[in-house]
């Protein structure tokens, strides 16, 4: 059963800006690119709307194959501030961002990518 968005407003973000986050922060464990490989973590095209835990040809903890989440900007925004606190016993090793806008201009640029 899928679970319902978090009660938060995601801030209009840059996408530009999202890109550089994306290679600053994202690139070394996930492609975004269509038919982008498998790395340390699962690629993230076509990220939004997806179910979590459910990209093809990666290994995902039972915590993130079971957590009942559908990919959303809304979801994205909270689970990148603290994604262990967010679906705990996910394998994703990245302590999270606490800038809202940071946050917000990487959800832009995913979404532009899904």
């Amino acid at each position: 059963m899928p679970v319902p968005e978090p009660v938060v407003d995601v801030p209009a973000g840059d996408t530009k800006k999202g890109a550089k986050l994306f290679k600053a922060k994202c690139a070394q464990c996930h492609t975004i690119e269509k038919g982008g490989n498998v790395k340390q973590g699962p690629p993230l095209f076509g990220l939004i709307g997806r179910q979590s835990g459910t990209c093809d040809g990666f290994a995902y903890s039972e915590a993130n194959k079971n957590s009942g989440i559908i990919w959303s900007g809304k979801h994205l925004y909270e689970y990148l501030l603290n994604p262990k606190k967010y679906i705990p016993g996910t394998k994703m090793v990245f302590a999270g961002i606490k800038k809202e806008k940071e946050r917000a201009d990487l959800i832009a640029y995913m979404a532009e990518m899904s």
